[in-house]
C-alpha cells in the first residue's frame, strides 16, 4: 500500500503559508495536517480558523483536522462546513466519544480518533469499529520538536493488526524521521504525520524530500 505523507502545517512557515501550501501541493503531499488546539486539552495554541481557510482555498489535496480540544463535538460541523475530509477526536477528551464520531460521519467526513502516548489500545476497543483513521500520538501532544516515544511502538503494532480486522488506516504523528518512515511503514504503518524530523527546515526542496521519504 502507498504511504501518505501529511505536512503538520503548524511547522510551516506562517509568515508564507499561501505560498508553502501551494509547494507543498505541487510537490505531492496526499494529506494537510491541521493542528486545532484549544490550550487546555493540550498546553498550547495551534492553528486558527483562518489558518485553515488559508490553506483550504489554497488546494484540492485532503485537509483532515487533529482537534487537540475539550469537547470536540461543539467544532466538528465547523470544521466539516470548512471543508475538512478528516476530523480527529481525542477520546480522552469526549465523553460520548462514539456520539461524535458518528456526526462526523452523518457529515460526510472520515472519521478518525487520535490516541496520547499513555492511552492504551484496550480503552479505545469498542471504537474501532467507528473509525476510517487511527491516529497513534508518539510524543505527548501540544508542542513540535520532541523526543519519539519508543514505547508507543507496542501499541502501533497492536494496532496494525486489529486495522486488518476492522479496516482502518494506521497513522503516527510526532518526531517521525526518515529512519521512523523506513521502520514504520515496513511495520504495517500507513501515514506519517511530516514535521521538522522530516520536512519542514531541512535540506533540499520539498519535492526532492517527499520522493526520498517514498523510497522507503
Amino acid at each position: 500500500m502507498d504511504k501518505l505523507l501529511c505536512p503538520s502545517m503548524m511547522c510551516a512557515d506562517f509568515s508564507n503559508l499561501k505560498k508553502d501550501t501551494q509547494e507543498l501541493d505541487q510537490a505531492g503531499v496526499d494529506i494537510f495536517h491541521m493542528d486545532i488546539m484549544d490550550g487546555r486539552f493540550v498546553p498550547n495554541f495551534g492553528m486558527g480558523l483562518q489558518d485553515f481557510e488559508l490553506v483550504r482555498s489554497v488546494t484540492d489535496k485532503p485537509l483532515d483536522v487533529h482537534l487537540m480540544i475539550q469537547e470536540p463535538s461543539k467544532y466538528v460541523e465547523k470544521f466539516a462546513d470548512l471543508g475538512a475530509d478528516i476530523i480527529y477526536i481525542h477520546p480522552e477528551a469526549d465523553q460520548q466519544a462514539a456520539r461524535t464520531l458518528a456526526m462526523i460521519q452523518q457529515k460526510g467526513k472520515k472519521a478518525g480518533i487520535a490516541i496520547n502516548p499513555g492511552t492504551s489500545v484496550e480503552t479505545i476497543l469498542d471504537l474501532l469499529f467507528l473509525v476510517d483513521y487511527v491516529m497513534v500520538m508518539t510524543v505527548n501532544p501540544g508542542f513540535a520538536g520532541q523526543q519519539y516515544l519508543a514505547y508507543t511502538d507496542s501499541k502501533i503494532e497492536k494496532l496494525v493488526g486489529l486495522s486488518k480486522i476492522h479496516h482502518f488506516k494506521v497513522m503516527v504523528d510526532g518526531a517521525i524521521s526518515p529512519e521512523k518512515v523506513a521502520q514504520l511503514s515496513k511495520n504495517g504503518v500507513t501515514g506519517f504525520v511530516l514535521g521538522t524530523s522530516a520536512l519542514f527546515g531541512k535540506a533540499g526542496t520539498y519535492q526532492e524530500i517527499l520522493t526520498e521519504l517514498r523510497k522507503y
